[in-house]
């Protein structure tokens, strides 16, 4: 059963690649980007962007590099710069000068470094969900390669909803089933040099540059962003608000899906300041 997405194809060259991204609604409002995971192609963000184009913007979900139908990078870039950079483009290509952004995991790390390294005109607001606080002298990502590729393998010979389940025990079917889909378009090489420099390259350098307005969401029971790690970047960056969300882990809003909206839909509609 193939899962029906509602966002519209569009493909923009940018940064040395041919870049894939679903495009919902219209930007009445301006221009929501939202930059999915590590072994998240656009199309697994259906369930968010549909709901947030509803608020009048526009939303733009571009599958990373090495994933999805976006070109396939040479190896050795697939550096935090690397995905920024592609950002930008994307950006420029599109003309977007009026932005919110939103990333999640390995998103969430792109959009601060696109946040600190580019400095974009017209960045209303950045919310970075549960951003890898791994690193030098900071402890491994929590899910190894191992744990990685085997998911990737298993959805490429055709596992059961029963075998994705164990990874994911709180997902809707439809979000299931969806990741099953796409999960063999993340190219190898991509997944294992990201999930490397997870370990390779520092997240506290750009989190601590950044300026309000920005917000991080975290879930309440994540393995990535610790009690002890939401601690570390308070102290780090005491001027960026820290929530946590009750019910969820690191894939907060498949985990928690309404308390993840009750947080997010005022910070995009203006109706509070965090």
């Amino acid at each position: 059963m193939v899962i029906e997405i509602s966002g519209k194809s569009q493909f923009v060259e940018a940064n040395g690649l041919r870049h894939h991204l679903l495009v919902y609604g219209e930007a009445e409002k301006g221009t929501v980007i939202m930059l999915p995971g590590i072994t998240s192609p656009a199309a697994t963000a259906d369930f968010l962007a549909v709901p947030i184009s509803e608020f009048g913007f526009r939303v733009v979900v571009p599958d990373l590099r090495g994933r999805g139908q976006t070109d396939i990078a040479p190896a050795g870039s697939y550096r935090i710069e690397d995905y920024a950079a592609d950002v930008t483009g994307i950006v420029g290509a599109l003309g977007i000068t009026d932005q919110i952004v939103i990333g999640h995991s390995l998103g969430a790390r792109i959009a601060a470094a696109y946040a600190v390294l580019h400095a974009p005109d017209g960045l209303r607001n950045l919310i970075l969900v549960d951003p890898p606080t791994s690193g030098p002298d900071r402890g491994p990502y929590p899910t190894t390669q191992e744990s990685f590729l085997s998911q990737m393998n298993e959805a490429k010979r055709g596992s059961s909803l029963e075998e994705v389940r164990r990874f994911y025990p709180k997902w809707p079917e439809r979000e299931l089933r969806l990741r099953l889909e796409v999960l063999p378009s993340c190219d190898e090489t991509a997944v294992l040099e990201t999930h490397a420099n997870f370990q390779a390259e520092d997240f506290f350098p750009f989190w601590k540059k950044l300026t309000r307005p920005a917000i991080l969401l975290r879930g309440a029971e994540s393995p990535v962003v610790t009690p002890s790690a939401a601690a570390d970047l308070a102290a780090a960056n005491p001027t960026i608000p820290i929530i946590a969300i009750p019910g969820a882990g690191h894939m907060v809003p498949w985990d928690n899906f309404r308390g993840f909206f009750e947080v997010l839909t005022p910070v995009l509609t203006g109706g509070r300041k965090h």
